[in-house]
């Protein structure tokens, strides 16, 4: 190891990826990260088994003259046991990430595995800088590096406000450098199927009976897809399905009909377990439905948009829909029951029936 002095730290060249570290060679605990667009200077040391580090400063800012100054202060600080005090050091993303996706809030495996990937995929050159190393002009150079696609950005660059807000609870952090980001405008998608007859020809088209029924049940239960996707058939019970992760974190019953076990009728016997079966995908199901002029969020808000042209209130479209009520007497009071929230269920689901074609049926027939 080098000794740390000015002339050696402006010559350590910057990275390409990922950070590097120095350390000096006389006095101990003292390192220079360098990373790819920084250098910056660390005192730290193990102190009652925990590994404390404490942020000097930015190279050439601060000298490596000041620098070996500051950390032999520090030094002599915790040698008095005065380091129990100091304040550990903040994580790296990759660390803050997965103290964040395991915080006692649950939250589905999928958008765990979603945050994960889309962390690995446009933020894997930071995974290993601490956080403090992330600076504004950073944040802002990758979300325009990013904005060919505007919505994904914007998520993106959410996820890491979400890390490092997380974060803040315990270390010491300045606020979120997204602050600095002009955020891409986001248009609400309001589409919804405005003809359910030419819905109707163009899903019985699909050459793939197991498909068929997918975009149907997402129809007339306003299943997410993931949900209906990771439908088991242990959870399809007489009068609810049971769902028992959803987006929101918390388990799902939805009221079903008669209609709805007619639609799954056809797949029984076609897998033990799945209610959408397929040898090609993971664990044993479907995973990428055939794709065709709806997509499957469509199908959500069509339900709730002819769900609200039935009569059914709004606050009850939401209740099926498992959106969380904005007041206070709604998430922590009223617990409307299954029963209570059928008749509501029947009704959309006998519009949505005659607007398909099928005529108006009794759900319950």
């Amino acid at each position: 190891m080098p000794k740390l002095t000015e002339t050696y730290a402006r010559k350590i060249p910057q990275t390409k990826t990922g950070t590097d570290k120095y350390w000096d060679n006389e006095l101990k605990g003292l390192v220079l990260f360098v990373g790819k667009r920084s250098k910056t200077w660390y005192f730290q040391k193990d102190v009652g088994g925990q590994t404390k580090r404490v942020l000097i400063g930015r190279f050439p800012l601060i000298s490596a003259q000041a620098a070996r100054q500051t950390a032999l202060g520090l030094a002599l600080e915790m040698g008095r046991g005065a380091g129990k005090a100091i304040q550990i050091g903040p994580p790296t993303l990759e660390q803050a990430m997965e103290v964040y996706l395991a915080r006692p809030k649950l939250r589905s495996d999928d958008y765990k595995k979603g945050v994960r990937d889309c962390l690995n995929k446009h933020m894997k050159d930071w995974l290993r800088l601490p956080l403090d190393e992330i600076t504004k002009q950073m944040v802002v150079r990758r979300h325009q590096e990013l904005s060919s696609h505007p919505v994904g950005a914007n998520r993106t660059l959410r996820m890491l406000r979400s890390i490092w807000n997380h974060t803040r609870r315990t270390y010491d952090l300045p606020e979120c450098p997204t602050m600095a980001i002009e955020w891409n405008p986001e248009p609400p998608n309001g589409t919804v199927i405005d003809d359910l007859s030419r819905w109707r020809r163009e899903v019985d088209a699909r050459y793939n009976p197991i498909h068929q029924t997918f975009y149907e049940l997402l129809l007339f239960s306003d299943l997410r897809k993931t949900e209906a996707l990771t439908l088991e058939w242990k959870n399809v019970h007489d009068g609810h399905i049971h769902v028992p992760m959803t987006k929101n974190g918390r388990s799902f019953d939805l009221p079903i009909l008669q209609v709805h076990h007619e639609i799954m009728a056809p797949l029984r016997g076609l897998s033990r377990r799945w209610v959408f079966p397929s040898p090609k995908g993971p664990d044993g199901r479907l995973a990428a439905p055939q794709r065709f002029r709806w997509n499957p969020h469509t199908h959500r808000r069509t339900f709730a948009t002819v769900a609200m042209e039935a009569g059914v209130l709004e606050e009850i479209v939401g209740r099926l829909l498992n959106h969380t009520p904005l007041s206070i007497t709604g998430q922590r009071y009223a617990r409307p029951s299954l029963d209570a929230l059928r008749p509501s269920m029947e009704a959309t689901c006998v519009e949505l029936q005659r607007r398909t074609g099928g005529g108006a049926v009794d759900p319950e027939a």
